[in-house]
């Protein structure tokens, strides 16, 4: 490892895969972290280096070969499997340091010896070391064994009982052919024992089946619209826990409906842009659903939008071979193996390894939205953040003038106050109307794309509420913005 690098790692918080320590920790502490790190993604621990504040406070050369010798000791007689360190002297700023480098281990779970696998497994979550739960050890066999959770077989019920009628019409409408047993057996979604098929994790999840709320009763999306910056009060909220193939598409209809589509104008002609990138959200709605970890229990997926950003969170740490830093290289790496070429076969995903890049293509298009993603304990999150001041402000507080609100959601404002609580179908027809002087029963069905009912229902709510006018009779029916003095 190079000085350059080294130094650069320096001014780097602590974190899942770095740690700094002012002197030789105890044994161990020294060897939960080196256990961690060989479990995960690997990592690096710097000695001489005081955290808090960050300082370079070094160690005496006379110590470093012998801080060499324990720490190489320590790691071969109480670490198992092997994990073989990468220990290496610098010097930064005039003082000496020492690096140990651990790889990722290829023979998971690593442990503790004397305390064996059962209690001395340990895990990394964000800059601390943590003792593994069953789920997590059993997680690290697979790996071991290059078993992904999805693909496991499930002998609750045989292929025969088992209801997945909404994703079998659903593929053959998106892949254009029959989900017949041959290609369940093919997508690995099933599992033949002697005479009988059961289902694999990845049908179960793709299924209506009340085994999966039995067995996977997180494997949800929850979404929320927070009035605010911060959780606290609900303008909306929706639990999607339908089969896994409809959540993705579910749950970016959600976000549309609560985040601003605005209109700018080159020349004579009308451009739409929304307040958000919606191709990385789109895209990290779909990563969120297809790479979450279904083995966790007891975590479901959370999408929040707030007045000032989008956040999406996810079970289950990010891939160690995936770095967010570095969207545009291409990366492509899969948990679930067996779901992940289904959700293909769906049109879901369009093409290994590019969705980081039309995130990363997105985003240019948004110099005003600062992208940032954390990994709060076993999990993944992503947050889009506006940070022009583009949302009306809470009652009492002054709206800065300066600062137009040229988004739909601004649009809305200026014909009713109550805006937060139209519907989604409501927003529609108002904003219909704000571009045009009229709208018919006829055009208002389609534009919503309901039943004709349904929709002279909304209408009759509409005018109800002031919001909309009605004119003429019969055929001739129209409806207009409300005239107020």
């Amino acid at each position: 490892m190079t000085k350059k690098k080294v130094e650069a790692l320096i001014q780097q918080p602590e974190g899942r895969n770095i740690e700094f320590k002012e002197a030789l920790p105890k044994k161990v502490d020294l060897n939960k972290t080196v256990v961690a790190f060989a479990n995960d993604a690997g990592g690096i621990l710097i000695l001489g280096i005081k955290d808090k504040p960050r300082t370079v406070v070094g160690i005496p050369e006379e110590e470093l070969f012998e801080l060499e010798e324990k720490i190489s000791t320590s790691i071969h007689d109480t670490c198992a499997p092997v994990i073989l360190p990468d220990i290496s002297f610098m010097k930064v700023e005039g003082k000496h340091i020492l690096v140990v480098k651990i790889a990722k281990g290829n023979n998971p779970p690593y442990h503790i010896k004397i305390k064996g696998v059962e209690q001395g497994t340990y895990i990394r979550v964000g800059s601390s070391n943590r003792l593994a739960g069953r789920e997590m050890i059993e997680e690290l066999n697979r790996k071991r064994s290059n078993i992904s959770f999805d693909s496991l077989p499930v002998y609750d019920k045989q292929l025969t009982e088992l209801d997945f009628h909404s994703f079998r019409d659903h593929f053959q409408k998106n892949a254009g052919e029959k989900l017949t047993q041959t290609i369940l057996k093919k997508l690995n979604l099933i599992y033949q024992e002697q005479e009988s098929y059961f289902p694999t994790n990845a049908l179960i999840l793709l299924s209506d089946d009340e085994l999966k709320q039995k067995i996977f009763p997180y494997s949800k999306v929850e979404c929320a619209r927070f009035k605010g910056t911060a959780p606290g009060n609900f303008i909306d909220q929706k639990t999607i826990d339908g089969p896994l193939s409809v959540q993705a598409e579910q749950a970016y209809q959600f976000v549309l409906r609560h985040i601003s589509q605005g209109s700018e104008y080159e020349g004579v002609y009308r451009k739409d842009r929304w307040e958000y990138p919606i191709i990385a959200l789109r895209e990290i709605i779909r990563n969120s659903i297809i790479h979450r970890d279904y083995a966790l229990k007891g975590k479901d997926i959370k999408i929040a939008v707030f007045d000032d950003k989008v956040e999406i969170t996810s079970p289950g740490n990010l891939l160690p071979t995936v770095d967010f830093n570095d969207m545009e290289s291409g990366q492509s790496d899969i948990r679930n193996k067996t779901l992940a070429p289904v959700f293909k076969k769906l049109g879901i995903i369009e093409q290994w390894g590019n969705g980081l890049q039309l995130i990363a293509e997105d985003l240019k298009q948004y110099p005003e939205i600062d992208f940032q993603w954390s990994q709060p304990g076993i999990g993944f999150r992503v947050a889009l953040i506006n940070t022009n001041d583009v949302r009306p402000r809470e009652s009492g507080q002054e709206v800065d003038k300066k600062q137009p609100i040229a988004d739909d959601y601004g649009r809305l404002r200026t014909i009713t106050d109550d805006y937060e609580r139209l519907s989604v179908e409501q927003k529609k027809i108002l904003l219909y109307l704000m571009d045009h002087e009229k709208i018919t029963r006829k055009t208002a069905t389609t534009l919503l794309g309901l039943q004709k009912s349904k929709t002279y229902d909304i209408l009759v709510e509409m005018v109800n509420a002031n919001l909309i006018s009605i004119f003429g009779k019969g055929r001739g029916t129209y409806y207009s913005l409300k005239k107020h003095p």
